[in-house]
This record gives C-alpha cells, sequence and structure tokens, in this order.
C-alpha cells in the first residue's frame, strides 16, 4: 500500500496559508490592543488578503502539486493548477474588497460589532475558499468547504442582539449542516465502493465497481452532488438567500454572494468533472433542469421585489444571485454533453469573473446607500445622480452588465459565452430557458437603473464616502469598465487546467 509522503511545496500552498496565519495573527493581536486602536486590525487584514492574492504571481508558470501518493504522482490532495489559481484569485479579490467595505462598516457601527472576532472570521473563511478549488481529493474537499461556510454562519449572526441578524444564522447554519451530512454519506458511499478518496482515482475506479455495490456508487455519486447543490444556492435549496443576505452585516451579504457561491460552484465542478465524469449521463440531465429551475425561480422572485419594502434593495439582489446561480450551472450541465468539456467550465469561470466583479460593485454603491438609509429600499435609491453622480453612474452599469446590455460589455459577452456553451452541447431547450430569462432580469435590473436618474423627492442626501468604500467602488468599476473594453482577456484568462 502506498505511503503519503509530506513534502510540502510551500510556494503552491502559500496563498491560504497566508490567509490563515493573518487570520490568528489578527485573533492574538486583538487580545493585546486597547479599543482606540482596533481599527488597524482591518487594515492588517486587507494587507493579507493583498498579499495573499499577489502569492498567486509567482506560480502562475506551470502546474504544482503537492501532499501526493508515492505510488501515483497523479493522485495528490492539493493542485494549483489553472483553475485553481484562476478561483483563489477570484476568492483572494472578493474578500479583499468585502474586507474594505467591512472597514467602513465596522467604524460606522461604532463597537457595537467585535472587532477581532470579525477579522478572524472573514480570514478563516476565506482561506478555507482558497484551500477547496486546489483540493483534489473528497476529505480535503470537504473539509475546505467546512472551514469556508463555519465562520460564514457567526458573520452573519455578529450582531449582537438583532433578530434578523440572528434568524439569518439560524437559517444558514441548518441549511448547510445538511447540506454537508449529505455530502458526507455521499462520499462514505463512494469511498466505500471505490477504496480511494483521491478525484482522479475515484474516476477510473468507479466505472468498474463490483456488481452487487453499483447502486450504492449511484447513490454515493447523487448524494455527493446534492450536497453541493445545496452550496451553491441552487433551487430548491435556495431558501435561506433573501433572509440571509438581509440578516448579516452588508460586506458579508457581499461576501457570500461571490465568494460562496465560487466555493459551492468549484467544489460541484471538482466532483463531477474530475471525479464522476462516467456519470455525467446522471448529473447532466439533473444539473441542466437545476439551471432551469434556479434561474427561473431566482428572477421571478427578484421581479417580485416592491420598491418601498424594508431592505428591497438587498432582496433584490439576493434573489438576483439565485438567478445568477442558474447561469452558472448551465456551462457545467453542458460539460456532460460536449466534447470539449474543458471549453464548457471555462464558460462557467469566466461567467464567475464577470459577475464576482459587477455583483461586489453593486453590493458597495448599496452599502454607501445604506449609511444614509438603513432600511436600503429602491425607493431610496430615486435622484441618487442628483446626491452622488458617479455612484449613480457606475451602479447603472454594474445593473446594466448583470443585465447583459452594452455599456455592460462584459454582461453581454459571459451571457454569450454560456449560451453558447448550452447550444454546442446540444442543449437548445435550456438556451431557450435562458433566454426568457436574461428578458425578465432586463425588467426589474432596468426598473432600479432609471429610478437611479428621475427627479429625487425632496432634498437629495449627500453621500460622504470614505477612503475604504471609495477604494472598493474604484477597483470594481476599474475592472467592470476594463473587461468591457477587452472581454476575451476574461475568456483567455478562465481556461482551466483540469484535463
Amino acid at each position: 500500500m502506498s505511503s503519503l509522503v509530506q513534502s510540502v511545496d510551500w510556494l503552491a500552498i502559500a496563498p491560504p496559508t497566508l490567509t490563515a496565519v493573518v487570520g490568528l495573527v489578527v485573533l492574538v493581536a486583538d487580545l493585546f490592543l486597547g479599543d482606540a486602536k482596533k481599527a488597524v486590525l482591518g487594515w492588517v487584514s486587507v494587507a493579507g488578503l493583498a498579499a495573499s492574492a499577489l502569492l498567486l504571481l509567482p506560480i502562475l508558470d506551470g502546474d504544482r502539486a503537492t501532499f501526493c501518493l508515492t505510488g501515483d504522482a497523479h493522485a495528490c490532495s492539493y493542485t494549483a493548477d489553472r483553475f485553481t489559481l484562476v478561483i483563489q484569485f477570484l476568492v483572494l479579490g472578493g474578500a479583499l474588497l468585502a474586507a474594505l467595505l467591512s472597514v467602513t462598516a465596522l467604524k460606522d457601527a461604532n463597537r457595537e460589532l467585535p472587532e477581532g472576532e470579525y477579522w478572524f472570521l472573514l480570514l478563516s473563511s476565506a482561506a478555507g475558499a482558497a484551500l477547496l478549488p486546489a483540493s483534489r481529493d473528497l476529505a480535503t474537499l470537504i473539509v475546505a468547504l467546512e472551514v469556508a461556510s463555519l465562520p460564514a454562519f457567526a458573520l452573519v449572526g455578529i450582531k449582537r442582539g438583532d433578530k434578523k441578524s440572528s434568524e439569518a444564522a439560524l437559517k444558514f447554519f441548518l441549511s448547510s449542516v445538511t447540506a454537508t451530512a449529505v455530502s458526507l454519506m455521499g462520499v462514505s458511499f463512494v469511498y466505500a465502493t471505490t477504496g480511494t478518496l483521491y478525484l482522479t482515482q475515484i474516476a477510473d475506479k468507479i466505472q468498474h465497481v463490483d456488481g452487487q455495490f453499483h447502486t450504492l456508487a449511484q447513490a454515493g455519486v447523487v448524494l455527493t452532488l446534492v450536497g453541493f447543490a445545496f452550496k451553491t444556492a441552487a433551487v430548491p435549496f435556495h431558501f435561506w438567500v433573501p433572509d440571509t443576505y438581509v440578516g448579516a452585516p452588508l460586506p458579508i451579504a457581499a461576501y457570500l454572494s461571490v465568494v460562496g457561491k465560487a466555493v459551492g460552484f468549484s467544489g460541484l465542478i471538482l466532483v463531477t468533472v474530475v471525479a464522476f465524469p462516467s456519470y455525467a449521463n446522471v448529473w447532466g440531465p439533473a444539473l441542466a433542469a437545476l439551471a432551469a429551475l434556479t434561474m427561473t425561480v431566482g428572477n421571478v422572485g427578484a421581479l417580485r421585489q416592491q420598491a418601498t419594502r424594508a431592505y428591497s434593495a438587498v432582496r433584490l439582489l439576493a434573489w438576483s444571485s439565485v438567478g445568477q446561480a442558474g447561469y452558472l450551472l448551465v456551462p457545467i450541465a453542458a460539460a456532460a454533453y460536449s466534447k470539449d468539456a474543458q471549453k464548457a467550465i471555462g464558460s462557467t469561470v469566466a461567467y464567475a469573473l464577470m459577475y464576482a466583479a459587477v455583483n461586489l460593485g453593486a453590493f458597495a454603491v448599496a452599502a454607501l446607500v445604506g449609511r444614509t438609509n438603513s432600511l436600503n429600499r429602491i425607493s431610496d435609491y430615486r435622484g441618487l445622480y442628483a446626491a452622488s453622480p458617479l455612484s449613480a453612474l457606475l451602479l447603472g452599469f454594474f445593473l446594466l452588465c448583470l443585465a447583459g446590455l452594452p455599456p455592460g460589455i462584459i454582461g453581454l459577452f459571459a451571457k454569450v459565452t454560456v449560451f453558447s456553451a448550452a447550444v454546442d452541447a446540444g442543449l437548445g431547450w435550456l438556451a431557450v430557458v435562458m433566454a426568457v430569462n436574461v428578458v425578465i432580469a432586463l425588467f426589474y435590473y432596468l426598473q432600479w437603473t432609471t429610478l437611479l436618474f428621475r427627479a429625487p423627492e425632496g432634498e437629495p442626501a449627500k453621500h460622504r464616502v470614505p477612503a475604504p468604500l471609495t477604494a472598493a467602488i474604484a477597483l470594481t468599476a476599474v475592472l467592470g469598465i476594463a473587461l468591457s473594453g477587452a472581454p476575451q482577456l476574461v475568456l483567455r484568462f478562465s481556461g482551466t487546467g483540469l484535463f
């Protein structure tokens, strides 16, 4: 039996490791800092996430792997290939922007939120999220998933004495624990029938399972996929999303909308395309049906939001993120039918990069408006152009990107990429469902956009923009505008190295 060789490629594991180390440093430093100096913890966290993202640069030159079996160089627990690096960039970049939003949010909270615990939990979750796309065995995959998820429960419920926050955390916790239990049962069935946890070995051995264990192997595959469907907020496992986004601090809602999705989708890609390619006839139709259901329910939910309802802006972004999850599922489903599965997966990664940049930008402007309008209703955005022209223009741009309309070229490009993946795979019916949903989404995105430029009711409220919030809005704007100018860069950058 092969033994594990523990020679560690420290450069390969540096990004998630540094994030975790900075989290521990922040936790210990919190014990020794007085209340007046706790703001420094936020800037240490921002610097740590930026440094972790920069550590991706030295490992761009080629695939790296560590924690490998001696008898099989392809059976490794950690692989830093192209797919890993792109998702880690998305995760660490998303966490960095959420951290910038958090600096302002914590200052505005006036010490009502525990700063040391907040930053430790955020960095811990980001470390788990950065580990997940590199995980190439089911044990590491599940551990990374839980390291990303468990701190997120606490972050959602971190507002002391807030009933909405507590309820949101409880819903999020229960749905996530259920997903983990289902995933672990599936993983145990897969291990029982194949005798291995390594994804590449499972792909080979699950095709040659003894006849009497065939049903057990099928059940393992299905349960593992159901567990990850929970994590992606695919319908019908989406019920926690709107209340969780409303109850959580707004930077955490932004973090979950992007980094949480990246975690779920990268895990789903690894178990379907890498571990279970021989079961494409099972997960392909299932994911196609989930994609159609998720985008439809998400967009209809966003369409039903009333502009004057409390927190309707955050709820609309929450339902919109459910709809966007449906689009992200389309190329993964297409990979089951496509001759070029790598190209199909590349479409999901490209869409995720676009979505991350513009959705974080929309949340950043929502955080700005929420500073003067605590109920954050869509109606509060009426006349935003009169009060803050640049913020209104940028929010309009982000919403048009999400809708897929010019001048948000990157949004249009990403949707066309996903659409073509469905058509190339012969999923014409799914492409039609997607086209209908894009039209539904146009209505509520344009409705919100036009509200920004209408005459304000009464004196427009001036929005003072703190430096961290300015940086977050500026970074997302620069990224969205640059990619709209050269959208082909996204597809080139998002090419996976999974095969």
